[in-house]
Order: structure tokens, then sequence, then C-alpha cells
């Protein structure tokens, strides 16, 4: 037996609680892992409180992300012992997640861990801190460089937008943070923010073509949040788009694209080839240590999950939610 956060939806209603279930009820897979962490992202937030269409099978254990050690293998990249991490695949939304004791998945969506890393660490940084990440390695691979400007993060106090800012700020950037909760301010600038803008100043229409501001830009909220970011960003410039808090709607112009060269990058976490992967986590490792991730990260066990996946979706939490699987 081992425990889980299970999703049902049936004539009962729709719900998410902690039960135990017997290791058969556990998918196919080539790879069985003892899970160790995984993590609350706001896509769980969505699927555990049915406020978003997450779901696509009942019953589902959530969880988009995980890390543990495998205990059996048909698989030949893996041996029993490996220490391994998922992010993406449909996992916590099509297939069984991280929200458990146990997981069973296809080898071909796990990576091991760097060496360095234990998987608490691995979850501090989950699924958030490997999305900003590839934002990062997309905007490298456009040629964005530290001394073209600044670089505007969105959603500034939630898990992607928190470890932006500190990756930004090792690899050398001036990070201006957008956030609708004054009082982090202190919070953003320790994470290495320069500057704090309201985001109600993005939030609402504005003119096609803007004030060039910003170099770059991370966003993960999406809507008239974005369309601002792309009518401000300079000559040249480009934004990793990653999220949609505000909405999937994007009432822009072609103007910032056709006049100033902007680009749009699209990070699809979900489905990245393997190589991304392994790279965007080497990098992870070498730039985030332990104290690093802790001001941003707090810890709950499986029965904290839906309450605060309650707390997450209004804008409560702040930084990175840690689940310990095990208490």
């Amino acid at each position: 037996m081992f425990k889980a956060v299970l999703i049902e939806k049936d004539d009962q209603g729709y719900r998410a609680n902690v039960t135990e279930l017997p290791e058969d009820r556990l998918p196919e897979g080539d790879v069985a892992v003892d899970v160790e962490y995984s993590t609350l992202n706001y896509k769980d937030g969505l699927a555990i409180t049915g406020k978003g269409p997450v779901v696509r099978t009942f019953p589902l254990v959530p969880g988009i992300d995980f890390a543990g050690v495998v205990r059996s293998t048909a698989n030949p990249d893996f041996a029993v012992g490996d220490r391994v991490v998922l992010n993406g695949w449909g996992v916590g939304e099509q297939h069984w997640g991280g929200l458990a004791q146990k997981a069973k998945v296809n080898g071909d969506w796990l990576i091991k861990l760097p060496f360095s890393m234990p998987a608490r660490r691995a979850m501090a940084i989950g699924t958030a801190g490997y999305t900003a990440m590839l934002c990062i390695m997309a905007l490298e691979r456009y040629g964005i460089r530290a001394g073209d400007g600044d670089v505007l993060v969105t959603g500034a106090s939630g898990g992607v937008g928190s470890i932006a800012i500190m990756l930004l700020r090792k690899l050398g950037y001036r990070v201006v943070a957008s956030t609708g909760r004054s009082e982090e301010g202190p919070y953003l600038k320790a994470l290495g923010a320069d500057e704090i803008i309201d985001r109600a100043a993005l939030a609402l229409a504005g003119r096609p073509l803007q004030k060039e501001r910003w170099a770059a830009a991370i966003d993960s909220v999406g809507s008239h949040t974005l369309a601002n970011i792309c009518a401000g960003i300079k000559a040249d410039g480009a934004v990793a788009a990653c999220g949609m808090t505000q909405g999937l709607d994007l009432p822009a112009s072609v103007a910032p694209f056709i006049l100033r060269g902007v680009a749009l990058l699209g990070i699809n976490s979900v489905t990245r080839p393997k190589a991304q992967r392994v790279e965007a986590w080497d990098r992870l490792a070498s730039l985030l240590s332990e104290s690093d991730l802790e001001r941003s990260a707090s810890e709950i066990g499986l029965g904290d999950v839906a309450a605060t996946a309650n707390k997450l979706i209004s804008g409560q939490v702040r930084g990175r939610v840690i689940v310990d699987v095990n208490r």
C-alpha cells in the first residue's frame, strides 16, 4: 500500500483526498520509482481544485513532477537505485503523477538527477524552476546577453518568477520584477530583483507600440500583460512566454514584431527533448545552491496539499511549495 492524493469525479462530485492505494493500482510503465519529494505548481492547483480543465482522466493522482529513486526497471537506461527526476509528459494530467509515495512511468520521460543534487533540492526547483531555465536558454539562443539591457519577469513572486529572478541575477542580468503584491518587495529584492513595478501597469489594454523599456522578458501571465510586454520590448529583443495566469488570449498588435523585430518565444516545458532537459538540469545544479532556494521554498506534507492548492490558485502562496510525500 502507498499514500497518494487521488482526484475523483463521479455522481458525488469532484474531489481530491489523500488515500491509501495498493501497488497494483499503479499504471503501466517500465520504471517504478519510490518518490521522495514532489511539488505543488499552478497547474496542480487547477487540477486539485477543479478550477481548470487539467485532468483528462479519472481517477488520477496529480503532480506534474517528482524526484525519487528507481525501485525496479525494465528500461535499459536506468538501474535500481538511480536518482531520477520527471517533469511534464502529461503526468498529473493524463497519467498518474508525483503526489504519491510511489509512481510508475515510461522511462523515456525520466532523466537522472545531476550527481550533486538531492531530491529535495530538485523539487525546490521543480517544474517551475526547470521552466524558468528553459526560458533563459531560449533567450540565450536568440542572442540576448546580460549587457543588452533590463529583463522583465512577470508573476515575480510565483514559482517560475522567483527562480527566474535568481537565475538571471546569477548570470549577470539586471532584473525588473512585476508583481501585484507590493508587500513582497523586500523578498524580491533579496532574490536579486533590481527594480519592482506594479503588475497593474501591464494588466489592462495598452497601446500597440510603447516606449522601449526592456531587452527581454520572461512572462508567465499572458493576455493583456503579454501584449503590453511585447509593445515595450526594445528593438530586436525577445519575450519567452510560458504561462497564462491572466488568460490564454493575446490581444496584441503585430507592430512590435514587424516594426522592431521583437521575437515571441513559446516555451513548452512538457515535451522537451531529453538533451534539453539534461542541459537545463545540469545548469540548474551548477547555478542554484541549497541556500539560494530556501528563501523561496516552503514544505508541506500530502495532507496539506488540498488546502495549499486553494491558496495557490488565489495568489496567496509565495515561491515554491515542496511536498514531502512521506509525511
